[in-house]
C-alpha cells in the first residue's frame, strides 16, 4: 500500500540537476571547467559536500571528468555519441557529404528563425560579438594561422544562432554536426579565400543572417540561412571538380626517366 507521504529529494540530486540543466544549455560547453568549488557553492548556496556529492554524480553518468588536482571538465558524452561513428562513414563515403548540408541547411535554417523569434538581448549579444570576430577576420590575409581563425569565428557564428533558438537540441545538433564536418568546411573556405568575388558573396550572406535575426525577421533570417547554404553546397561542388582536374593532371604528367 502506498505510505502517501512525499518523496523529498536529496540536496545533492537538486544541484546534480541544475548542472545538467546549464550542459544541456549550452552554458556549460564540452571541455568547460567547472568554477572551484568554494565559488561554485557559494553561487548555488548550498554546501561544499553536497556539491561535491552532485559532482560525482555527473562524473558518474559521464558527464563530468574530475582531474586529479586538475578541476572538473564537463566532457563531450552528449555529442560524442553522434560524432565518432559520422566522422569514419564521412571518411570512407564522402559521397555523404551533400546529405550532412542538407541535413544542416535543415537544422541551421530552422535555427535562425527560432533565433529571430526568440533571441534575448544578452544572445543578440553574442551572436553580434560572433558576428563582428568574423568580419574583423574575414578582412585580414590568408595565411594559415589567419585561416584557421577564420574557420573557428565562422563556425562560432553560426552557433551562436544556433544557441540563441532556444531549443537545446539544436545547440547540440549543430555543434556535433560541425565538428564532424569541420575538415570540410576548412578546406571550402580556403578554396573560397582564393576568389575575391566568392570571399565578398560569403561575407555578404553572413550579414544577411544576422540582419535577419537582429531585425526579429524570421522569414529573412531563413532565406538568408538558405541562400548561404545554397552556395555553400555549389562552392563545395566547384572545390571537388577542381581538386579532380589536379588529381587528373598529376596522373597525366610525364615521368622522369634517367638517362
Amino acid at each position: 500500500m502506498p505510505s502517501g507521504k512525499l518523496a523529498v529529494q536529496r540536496l545533492s540530486d537538486t544541484i546534480a540537476h541544475e548542472l545538467e540543466r546549464r550542459i544541456l544549455d549550452g552554458a556549460l560547453k564540452p571541455g568547460d571547467r567547472l568554477q572551484p568549488e568554494r565559488e561554485l557553492a557559494v553561487e548555488l548556496g548550498v554546501s561544499r559536500p553536497s556539491l561535491r556529492e552532485a559532482i560525482q554524480k555527473l562524473v558518474s553518468k559521464g558527464l563530468l571528468h574530475s582531474r586529479q588536482g586538475g578541476g572538473t571538465y564537463v566532457t563531450d558524452r552528449l555529442d560524442a555519441g553522434f560524432i565518432d561513428p559520422w566522422q569514419d562513414m564521412l571518411r570512407q563515403h564522402p559521397n555523404i557529404q551533400a546529405d550532412l548540408l542538407e541535413f544542416r541547411g535543415m537544422l541551421e535554417c530552422e535555427a535562425a528563425s527560432l533565433a529571430a523569434r526568440r533571441a534575448t538581448d544578452a544572445d543578440l549579444q553574442r551572436i553580434g560579438e560572433a558576428y563582428a570576430r568574423l568580419e574583423a577576420l574575414f578582412a585580414e590575409g590568408t595565411s594559415p594561422e589567419v585561416l584557421e581563425q577564420q574557420v573557428k569565428a565562422d563556425l562560432a557564428f553560426h552557433q551562436s544562432i544556433a544557441e540563441a533558438a532556444h531549443n537545446v537540441m539544436f545547440g547540440h545538433l549543430t555543434a556535433s554536426l560541425f565538428r564532424v564536418i569541420n575538415d570540410h568546411i576548412d578546406r571550402n573556405l580556403r578554396h573560397l579565400r582564393g576568389h575575391a568575388s566568392n570571399w565578398l558573396d560569403l561575407q555578404g550572406q553572413h550579414q544577411a543572417i544576422w540582419d535577419g535575426i537582429r531585425h526579429r525577421d524570421p522569414a529573412a533570417a531563413r532565406a538568408a540561412v538558405r541562400r548561404h547554404i545554397d552556395f555553400v553546397h555549389e562552392s563545395m561542388e566547384a572545390r571537388a571538380q577542381h581538386e579532380a582536374r589536379e588529381r587528373r593532371a598529376k596522373r597525366g604528367r610525364p615521368v622522369d626517366v634517367e638517362p
